[in-house]
């Protein structure tokens, strides 16, 4: 069965090419034409596996939309936007995406994008990563502290952490981080890595002063007591 993609925008010409783009390579694509239509489909059609959202849409935008989807699903958000500069894209990821892209695109930029987003969630792994005092929960995206308490990651922000950890005490510059998370195919800007670390710290709490900034050098994951 072609994986299912829900693509949202009220322009009709871009509904259009994504739609074709996308079913060219073999996805299925459904289209809607704003955010409280794409929110509407996530509930009824539990085949999604990942969303792709205007930002300039009527009724409901893209930001809300992402906003919204974040509160009821964990699948991969790509942002397509007109406005393609660093503030809008550390809005959008600190607002749940999960990636962002500007128009206009090329065809190779959002396959790329889309198959590196659908690449994480495919190849995650069943088992466990442990450190001290909290467990990595692969099969659902989950950091679950030894009080049994759940911290529910967002897909990038997840194998972001598990890369820091799986690496514990190396220094890993911003642009192994893109490499080992992102994939070699990502075109974006490498400081995609800080805002996505700052966002990672914020939903960690205690947890996120583990990881250490190293000057010009990157970042660490270090042990509780180091």
């Amino acid at each position: 069965m072609a994986t299912k993609i829900l693509y949202a925008d009220d322009e009709a010409h871009y509904r259009k090419l994504v739609k074709l783009f996308l079913e060219e390579s073999e996805y299925s694509v459904v289209t809607v034409s704003n955010g409280e239509e794409a929110l509407e489909r996530i509930q009824s059609d539990k085949d999604i596996k990942l969303v792709i959202l205007d930002v300039m849409m009527p009724v409901v935008d893209g930001w809300e939309t992402c906003r919204e989807i974040r509160r009821i699903a964990n699948m991969p958000i790509l942002m397509l936007t007109a406005l393609g500069d660093v503030d809008n894209e550390v809005y959008g990821i600190e607002n749940g995406a999960d990636d962002y892209i500007s128009k206009p695109f090329t065809h190779k930029l959002l396959l790329a994008r889309v198959k590196g987003l659908l690449r994480r969630i495919e190849t995650i792994e069943t088992e466990q990563i442990s450190d001290e005092g909290f467990t990595l929960d692969e099969t659902s995206n989950e950091v679950i502290l030894s009080e049994n308490e759940h911290i529910l990651l967002r897909p990038k922000e997840f194998e972001l952490f598990k890369v820091l950890i799986i690496n514990k005490n190396i220094v890993m510059s911003r642009e192994l981080i893109l490499d080992k998370v992102w994939g070699f195919d990502y075109f974006g800007d490498p400081r995609t890595v800080d805002t996505h670390i700052k966002s990672l710290r914020a939903r960690l709490g205690d947890l996120g002063s583990r990881i250490a900034t190293l000057r010009n050098k990157g970042y660490c994951y270090r042990g509780e007591h180091q």
